[in-house]
Parts: C-alpha cells; structure tokens; sequence
C-alpha cells in the first residue's frame, strides 16, 4: 500500500457532481476505491496514523498563523449521516489526530426553546470557528431542512427558502476565510441495522441507544430523499459535498482524513515569522542563563 496514494480519484469518487443519487452510490468499498488505498482494517489503521502527521503539523501551523500572524484562514468540517453512521468516531478518530487546542466542535440537538425563538441559522452562526481552527458540526443546519421536510415541522415553502439561504450563509463564512467541507456518511440500511442491534445487544452500548433512531429509520425512504433535496441544492462550488461511503468505519476515517489533508493544503498555512530580534533575544537568554 502506497502511504502517499493521489488524492485525485478518491476525491472524485466522494465529490457530488450532479444529482447525488444516492441509491446508486455503493457504501462499502466503491469501485473506484484506488488500488494503493488501504484495503482491510489493519491497513486503514496504519493509513490513518501515517495521516495524523501530516494533519498535526498542518494543524499546528493553521493555528500558529492565526494567533502570531493574522492569518483569517479556517476550516468548518460539517458531518451528517443517518444515526450509527460513524459522526462520532470521526470526531475522536481523526480530529483526536491533531491538538486539541486547535479544534473546536459542536454537536448539534434538537433547538433549546432560546434557539427556537431566532433564525435556525442563529445557534449556528454561534459555532463557527474563529481563525486558525477547525470546527467540527456533527449535525448542523441541514437538520433545519432534513428533520423539517420529513417530519413537516415546517411548511414545503419554508424548507425551500432555507437551501438558498444557506447557500448565502457558507458563501459568508468562504470570503471571510473559512473552508467549508461538507460530508455525508453514506451508510446502508442493512449496516445501520447491524450497529443499532449491537447496541442493544450490549449493556455497555445501551446509553447510546435512543428509541428514536428506530422511528428515524422507519422514515428511512422518506430521509434519503431529503438529502439528495439537500445535497443537490446546496452542493456549490464554494461549499461543495463530499459522499463516503461509510459501511466500514475505518474506510469513511480514512476518507474524511484525506479531505482534510486536501483542504489544509489548498490552505497551505505557513509557520508566522519572529516579530523579533531573534540573534538579540538569544543574547539575552544567555545572559541570563
């Protein structure tokens, strides 16, 4: 396995060009997945490791930039995914790769009664990370037009309007400096099915559990649809959406890895000089030594 696969045909296989088209996107491994790609557990593990290098150094220097050079650059990781489908083991997995002083993250619930007397773009506007961080969203504002359109929380006009304001919304936070990189974990329903079981099956799985998520998969249909709606609305060149299939955990870990690899290195953020007198400031270390 070669560490320093191209990122070109994985970054394809993920990017939504036209219509999602869920149902004819595979969720385990695509078969477009590049043959120098991790293939097992074992390898997609070593993978990731090899990542957490680059992406730390990476990270250090987004964060240095911003606090010693004024840089505005930042990123905002937005994860959705149907329930089980790994959101919460990419958060400790991958962002655990780099320090923590530099992530922010923010898992988003149904909205507190405070949240429900603004704009739902409101508690979010909140979150966004400040330059020089990244910012993760497990859920976001796309539960505003999701939950909303399958559950007719609110009207089919109020839905509609909402795609195009959170087009203008990512546009935003884009001219102000911040990548946003949008993921959908797409995850099957026979798999899904699988992960719940399993958390019924074991006692010390049972906290993670929600008698909700079985409501939410008797929707499932109804959800799919959703997002492809979603997805093909907001998919815009400044925020565009990325698929992973996500059926092997370790597989969609890799994936969210490699896009946070390619989008640090659009950043390219660089170590801020000394404002300084360096020679002088060693003197001055030695004299008092």
């Amino acid at each position: 396995m070669n560490g320093n696969v191209e990122n070109s045909d994985l970054i394809l296989g993920m990017r939504v060009g036209g219509e999602p088209r869920l149902a004819e996107r595979q969720t385990g491994l695509p078969h477009w997945w590049p043959v120098q790609a991790p293939q097992s557990k074992a390898e997609g593990k070593k993978a990731l490791e090899h990542l957490g290098e680059q992406l730390s150094d990476d990270q250090e220097k987004l964060f240095a930039s911003a606090i010693a050079g004024g840089s505005k650059d930042s990123v905002l990781l937005i994860l959705q995914g149907m329930d089980t489908s790994g959101k919460g083991g990419i958060v400790r997995h991958v962002l655990g790769l780099v320090d923590p002083q530099g992530v922010s993250h923010h898992s988003f619930k149904a909205p507190t009664p405070e949240e429900q007397a603004h704009d739902f773009l409101w508690r979010i506007e909140r979150q966004v990370p400040q330059a020089g961080m990244i910012g993760v969203f497990d859920r976001s504002h796309y539960e505003d037009v999701l939950v909303h359109r399958v559950r007719k929380l609110s009207t089919a006009e109020e839905v509609e309007s909402r795609y195009g304001r959170i087009n203008d919304f990512e546009q935003r936070l884009v001219n102000q400096g911040t990548r946003v990189l949008k993921v959908f974990l797409h995850l099957s329903r026979e798999e899904q099915y699988q992960r719940l079981m399993a958390r019924l099956d074991d006692p010390t799985k049972h906290w993670k559990f929600a008698t909700g998520d079985v409501d939410d998969r008797l929707l499932w249909d109804e959800y799919q649809s959703a997002y492809e709606i979603a997805i093909s609305r907001t998919n815009t060149k400044a925020a565009p959406w990325y698929v992973v299939p996500a059926d092997h955990k370790w597989a969609a870990r890799w994936c969210v890895a490699k896009l946070l690899q390619q989008v640090l290195g659009e950043i390219n953020p660089q170590w801020p000089q000394a404002t300084y007198d360096v020679a002088a400031q060693r003197a001055r270390l030695e004299a008092a030594h």
